[in-house]
């Protein structure tokens, strides 16, 4: 194994940033005004940017909280039947924007109009 796969923490997914690093700052920076912040603890662990310490404990409450989600997330997720009111009312919003296609504001610029040309 290399040594930089050897200084990895638990739960660390992608190599440390540097500390100048604005994602670094950022999650750092909300990791200490908001220790409960999932966000912040979930890109800390990932990036190994916390102590060997602090890194086991959040990568358990991490892997917890994953779990929890995952069950409670287990019923099915498609998306409910559309009905046909939906599918006669997507047929208006295609017309309206063939309306829309087919204005012309006058906008196109012909072959001897240019820049500067109009002031001489």
């Amino acid at each position: 194994m290399s040594d930089e796969a050897t200084k990895q923490k638990i739960g660390q997914k992608h190599p440390t940033p540097t500390p100048g690093n604005g994602d670094r700052v950022f999650y750092e920076t909300l990791y200490n005004q908001r220790p409960d912040s999932e966000m912040a603890q979930e890109w800390c662990v990932a990036y190994g940017v916390l102590s060997d310490e602090d890194a086991a404990k959040l990568h358990k409450k991490i892997l917890k909280r994953k779990a929890a989600a995952k069950s409670v997330g287990s019923g099915s997720s498609s998306p409910a039947p559309k009905s046909e009111k939906k599918k006669s009312s997507s047929k208006k919003k295609a017309k309206k924007v063939m309306d829309d296609v087919e204005f012309d504001a006058g906008m196109g610029a012909g072959g001897d109009e240019g820049i500067g040309i109009g002031a001489l």
